[in-house]
C-alpha cells in the first residue's frame, strides 16, 4: 500500500476488517516488520486520538516515531505556488516536503479543511502534495474531506458489537456551536456505503453532503423518522457543504442532540462518535454514558485501523 486516504485504498473490505481482529489479537505479532523504520506525523492540526493512536500503532510495529507540530515550533509553510513570499511563511512545502521525506520511511498527515476555499479544501492541495513530492508512502491522519483512519475504526467497532447481520446504521447530524469539516461525515458514509449494512444519513435541509460520498445511503430529514429501528446512532456535526453557504453554521437546533427520547425510537441502538464530543449539543450525558455508549471502544480501535495501515505499507516498501 503506498497511500491511504479513502475507503478504495483498502481494498476488499471484509478481509480489511478480518486483518484488524488478528492485528488486534495479537498487536506484537510484527514487531520485527518496523525495525529501523521511521514514520514521520505531520500535523497541521490538533490531535488527541489520532496522535495517539497512531504513534503507539507504529511502535507496535517496532518503529520509530518523530512527531512535527507545523504550527509550534516549526517555520510557517507557504502552500501556494506562484506566490512571493514577503510575508510570515519563511518555508515553501515544495522544499519542505521532500526533506521531510528525506527523514522517513512513512509519512501521516492531518489537515483540515479551511473553509476558505471549497475547490482548495476537496481538492485536498495539501495531502495531495505529499503525496506527489515526499516520495514516501502516505496515509491520511484526517485531510479537508475525509478521515480514513476514523471510519476504518468505526467499521471494526461496528464489525464487533453488531447482533444482526445487516444492521441498520444511522448517521445523525447533531448541533455545535462551531463550524466543523465534512471529512467525518463524508469518510463515514463512504465506507458504510461500501458495506452491505442498511444505511441512512438524517439532517436537516441545507446541510446536505457531497453526493460522491453519499452515495446509496437514504437521506431522510425527519430524525425521528431516521431512528426508528436502528442498531447503530452515529451523531455528528458538520458544517454546510452546498454553494454559497460552504462552511456556515445554519442551525444550532437542540431538537437534533441525541437524548434518551430519541434512543427509544431505536432498536436498543449502540451510540457511536469520533470524539471529542460537545455533551448536550451533540448527545445528552445519559447517552454517551449509558452501556449502550460504545464511543471508547470505538476510540481504542483507532490503534488497530492506524495499525493495519501502517502494516501494509511496511509490507510495500
Amino acid at each position: 500500500m503506498k497511500k491511504f486516504t479513502t475507503v478504495n485504498d483498502i481494498g476488499d473490505i471484509k478481509g480489511a476488517v478480518k486483518e484488524a481482529l488478528e492485528v488486534k489479537a495479537n498487536r506484537f505479532a510484527y514487531s520485527e516488520l518496523g525495525r529501523n523504520r521511521t514514520l514521520l506525523m505531520v500535523f497541521f492540526n490538533s490531535s488527541l486520538r489520532t496522535r495517539l493512536s497512531t504513534q503507539k500503532a507504529a511502535m507496535n510495529l517496532g518503529m520509530n516515531v518523530i512527531v512535527l507540530d507545523v504550527n509550534q515550533g516549526a517555520w510557517k509553510l507557504e502552500t501556494e505556488r506562484g506566490v512571493i513570499m514577503d510575508g510570515d511563511k519563511a518555508e515553501h512545502m515544495l522544499e519542505a516536503i521532500p526533506v521531510m521525506g528525506s527523514y522517513c520511511d512513512i509519512i501521516g498527515v492531518r489537515s483540515f479543511a479551511r473553509f476558505e476555499n471549497k475547490a482548495a479544501d476537496y481538492n485536498e492541495e495539501i495531502l495531495n502534495q505529499f503525496i506527489k513530492y515526499s516520495g514516501r508512502p502516505v496515509f491520511s491522519m484526517e485531510a479537508a474531506t475525509r478521515h480514513p483512519l476514523q471510519s476504518f475504526a468505526d467499521l471494526i467497532t461496528i464489525e464487533e458489537f453488531k447482533e444482526a447481520e445487516r444492521p441498520k446504521v444511522v448517521m445523525t447530524w447533531a448541533p455545535h456551536p462551531k463550524a466543523l469539516p465534512q471529512a467525518v461525515p463524508n469518510s463515514f458514509a463512504e465506507w458504510m456505503n461500501a458495506t452491505d449494512y442498511d444505511f441512512v444519513i438524517t439532517h436537516p435541509e441545507g446541510y446536505e453532503l457531497d453526493p460522491q460520498f453519499t452515495g446509496k445511503a437514504r437521506i431522510e430529514y425527519d430524525q425521528a423518522k431516521a431512528l426508528e429501528g436502528a442498531d447503530f446512532v452515529y451523531a455528528k456535526n458538520w458544517a454546510a457543504y452546498t454553494g454559497d453557504n460552504y462552511g456556515k453554521v445554519l442551525s444550532t437546533d437542540r431538537s437534533w442532540t441525541v437524548d434518551a427520547e430519541k434512543m427509544k425510537l431505536t432498536n436498543n441502538a449502540r451510540f457511536m462518535h469520533c470524539l471529542p464530543v460537545r455533551r448536550n449539543m451533540i448527545v445528552s450525558d445519559d447517552v454517551i454514558e449509558s452501556e449502550r455508549s460504545i464511543v471508547i471502544p470505538e476510540a481504542a480501535n483507532r490503534e488497530i485501523s492506524a495499525q493495519v495501515v501502517l502494516k501494509r505499507m511496511l509490507e510495500s516498501l
